[in-house]
Parts: structure tokens; C-alpha cells; sequence
């Protein structure tokens, strides 16, 4: 797993050569607008383009497992298809998911990723939600346990805040997917300039925590594209204030999962490259007997 402040910098300083190694495999669909962005290392101008990352929509059967829907469409994105919802349950051996239990998971399935978060451990002042009220004292010792023993599991935990500039960032650079933790109350609200539709929509204005994957993000218009588990829409977008707003509601601890994905893309295609090579050397062989 790698810290978010190398691949930041990394990202700004022009390495993981891969965009192109993307484009050819058409994993990540550009747009011709581009946008002066202040790099704040050099205070040089570059040139960023909108684009999204081709993430196939699943929808969530249940209310709980929002996360775990997250994780799968992140997995068959990196063409990974051979789990389905049921392999994923039985690696986490619990029905109430936090953040921490999809790092583990994302950890055991050999995932490049950074996990960010304002709060390390469960927060006890969620139980003033009504959303945690039950399940926050069955979970908080074992959530707890996961973080202390984070680091020995392999899984690097970044305790700070990311801002909406670095996710879109990061997105226009073609390389990373997000699953962010978000109040579902909040991205249902009329400023996202969408009609929001779910099945799953609690009725109350009262925390409800939801997963979605981030994937994309238009300079043009500042909207981030998502999927959500929860809604019958393959594509939607969001702006970028509803975003902020419902990642950064209390509940949420701003947990953010940022998925590397550039690595087994390249991966995937060196693989492909030698099984044509090992073709070739047969059809070689073939015509000198």
C-alpha cells in the first residue's frame, strides 16, 4: 500500500508513466477542455483535462452492503471477476462494515491503496447518532482492534483531511478511483442538479452513512462522476459542493479509500504481451517441423 503524500507527489511531478498505457486498453475516457491548475510545489501552470474512469455499475441487494458493492465494482474495473458479493461477505464476517473492515478486505485482495481518515478508531461521539446508536457498542472494540493493528497487517493509515482540489486532482490524473464514505441524507439533496433515486432512502434528515465510488471529474462544469450502490442510475454526477458536504458530515470521519489502479493495469497488459509472444514462439515452432 502506498502513503497519499508520495503519490501525490509522484502525480505532480510527472511520474507513474502509465497515462498512456491507460488510454490504449481504454480504461479511461478523455475530454478535450482543459483547465489551468496552480501546481503549489512550483507555482507552474498545467494543463489537466476532464475524464472518467469506465467503472461498471452494481447495485446494492441490502441496506448494509453499500460498501462491499463499492469494492466489487472497483475489482471489475481491474478486471478482477472472479468474486462475487458472497466471497466478499465471507472475507469480512460481519453485516455492519466500516472503512476499515473495506481496507482489510481491499489489503487481503492484494489492492494498491491509501486509506485517509480524521479519526483513527471508532469515535465515540457517534453514538449520539442515531445511525451508529446500536451497532457502535457491538463494533467499537473490534473496529478499534483493526486500527491497532493496522500497520502489522500491512495497511498504512493516513490520519488528516483530503480536500476536494487533491481528489479532483488525482481523479484528472487518470490513475486512482475513490470509495468515499458519504451521508446519504446529504448527496440526495436538490443542489446535486440531479434527480436522486433510491431505494434505500431512510425518509429522516438524520445521518446515514452510504458508500459510493468516485471515478471521474469535469473541470468544466466542477462535478464529480460517481456510482452509487444505492441507485438504479448506471452513471450520475455530483457537484463538487454536494460532494464536500456529504463526505465531510459528521459520521463520516471523512473516510476515503484511494485505489491505485494504474499498476495492474500494466499488469494485465505485460501478461497479455507474453501469452501473444508465447503464440508467436508456437506458430514459430509449428512451421520449422
Amino acid at each position: 500500500m502506498w502513503p497519499l503524500n508520495n503519490i501525490f507527489n509522484n502525480l505532480l511531478n510527472g511520474g507513474y508513466n502509465g497515462h498512456q498505457e491507460v488510454n490504449d486498453i481504454s480504461v479511461v475516457e478523455s475530454y478535450s477542455f482543459k483547465l489551468p491548475l496552480k501546481n503549489e510545489k512550483n507555482k507552474k501552470e498545467v494543463l489537466v483535462e476532464s475524464r472518467f474512469v469506465n467503472v461498471p455499475h452494481l447495485k446494492q441487494e441490502r441496506t448494509w452492503d453499500c460498501g462491499l458493492v463499492c469494492v466489487l465494482m472497483v475489482l471489475k474495473t481491474l478486471n478482477i471477476n472472479h468474486f462475487d458479493i458472497k466471497d466478499l461477505e465471507a472475507f469480512c464476517h460481519t453485516n455492519s462494515i466500516w472503512t476499515v473492515d473495506l481496507a482489510y478486505l481491499l489489503q487481503k485482495l492484494s489492492i494498491s491503496f491509501s486509506y485517509i481518515t480524521v479519526t483513527l478508531g471508532a469515535n465515540p461521539n457517534f453514538s449520539l447518532e442515531t445511525f451508529y446508536e446500536k451497532q457502535l457498542t457491538d463494533d467499537i472494540v473490534r473496529v478499534n482492534m483493526l486500527f491497532q493493528r493496522s500497520q502489522e497487517a500491512g495497511i498504512d493509515i493516513e490520519c488528516r483531511s483530503i480536500k476536494g482540489d487533491e481528489i479532483a486532482l488525482l481523479i484528472l490524473s487518470g490513475k486512482y478511483i475513490l470509495i468515499a464514505l458519504v451521508d446519504k441524507y446529504i448527496l440526495s439533496k436538490p443542489w446535486t442538479h440531479d434527480e436522486y433515486l433510491s431505494n434505500f432512502s431512510s425518509g429522516s434528515s438524520g445521518y446515514t452513512g452510504h458508500y459510493i465510488v468516485i471515478c471521474g471529474y469535469d473541470a468544466l462544469t466542477g462535478e464529480f462522476e460517481i456510482r452509487d450502490p444505492a441507485s438504479t442510475r448506471t452513471r450520475e454526477t455530483i457537484s463538487s459542493r454536494c460532494l464536500e458536504k456529504a463526505r465531510k458530515s459528521f459520521g463520516t470521519d471523512e473516510d476515503i479509500l484511494l485505489v491505485i489502479y494504474i499498476w495492474r493495469i500494466q499488469i494485465l497488459k505485460t501478461d497479455l504481451k507474453y501469452k501473444y509472444s508465447m503464440v508467436k514462439i508456437d506458430q514459430c515452432l509449428s512451421k520449422s517441423t
